[in-house]
């Protein structure tokens, strides 16, 4: 494997990413707002972004595109391959991450929980920063599902943002 993948998520203090029919009004309407996250530092230096089905479909109800520039990559199983001619919608994993070795791909941005998962599992992320939202949503989609070893991290910086939030950077231990 040729290209760093790294997570650049945020999730409800109980660890959710979306509610159970997947929104994210919990993060996206709230009163108080973070601050620079250094999400547009992250962006700048992500060639490929990687994107499971729904958060491509969420994606696709903001107001603008905004992986401008950037090569996209969607995991799917059933979203049709022609569907936009701004992604590559792959069925495989093994596809996905050939086509990213043959394209030369550096720096990948992995988003989406089930994606988030798959390469967990796969042993493909290098590293994952987790801005945590002071909010209690008591039921939704996991980051982080089951897993059948466990997966070290080392932890890098906990930072303190505006309203509550917090984010922390994990670096992953990848054994080989």
């Amino acid at each position: 494997m040729t290209f760093h993948a790294a997570v650049f998520i945020a999730t409800s203090l109980d660890g959710f990413i979306a509610r159970p029919d997947g929104t994210i009004d919990w993060l996206t309407d709230r009163d108080e707002k973070p601050g620079d996250t250094g999400y547009q530092e992250f962006m700048a230096v992500i060639d490929t972004v990687v994107l499971g089905r729904k958060t491509y479909e969420t994606v696709l109800g903001f107001d603008f595109w905004p992986y401008e520039g950037k090569q996209v990559e969607v995991l799917s199983t059933s979203l049709p391959v022609d569907t936009d001619e701004r992604i590559i919608v792959h069925r495989t994993l093994d596809g996905l991450v050939q086509t990213l070795n043959d394209r030369g791909a550096k720096r990948v941005y992995a988003d989406g929980g089930r994606v988030i998962q798959t390469f967990l599992r796969a042993g493909l992320l290098n590293e994952i920063t987790i801005t945590t939202v002071p909010v209690l949503l008591g039921s939704g989609i996991r980051l982080f599902g089951e897993l059948d070893h466990d997966i070290d991290l080392a932890h890098n910086a906990t930072r303190s943002l505006n309203g509550g939030f917090t984010q922390s950077d994990y670096t992953v231990h990848r054994h080989n």
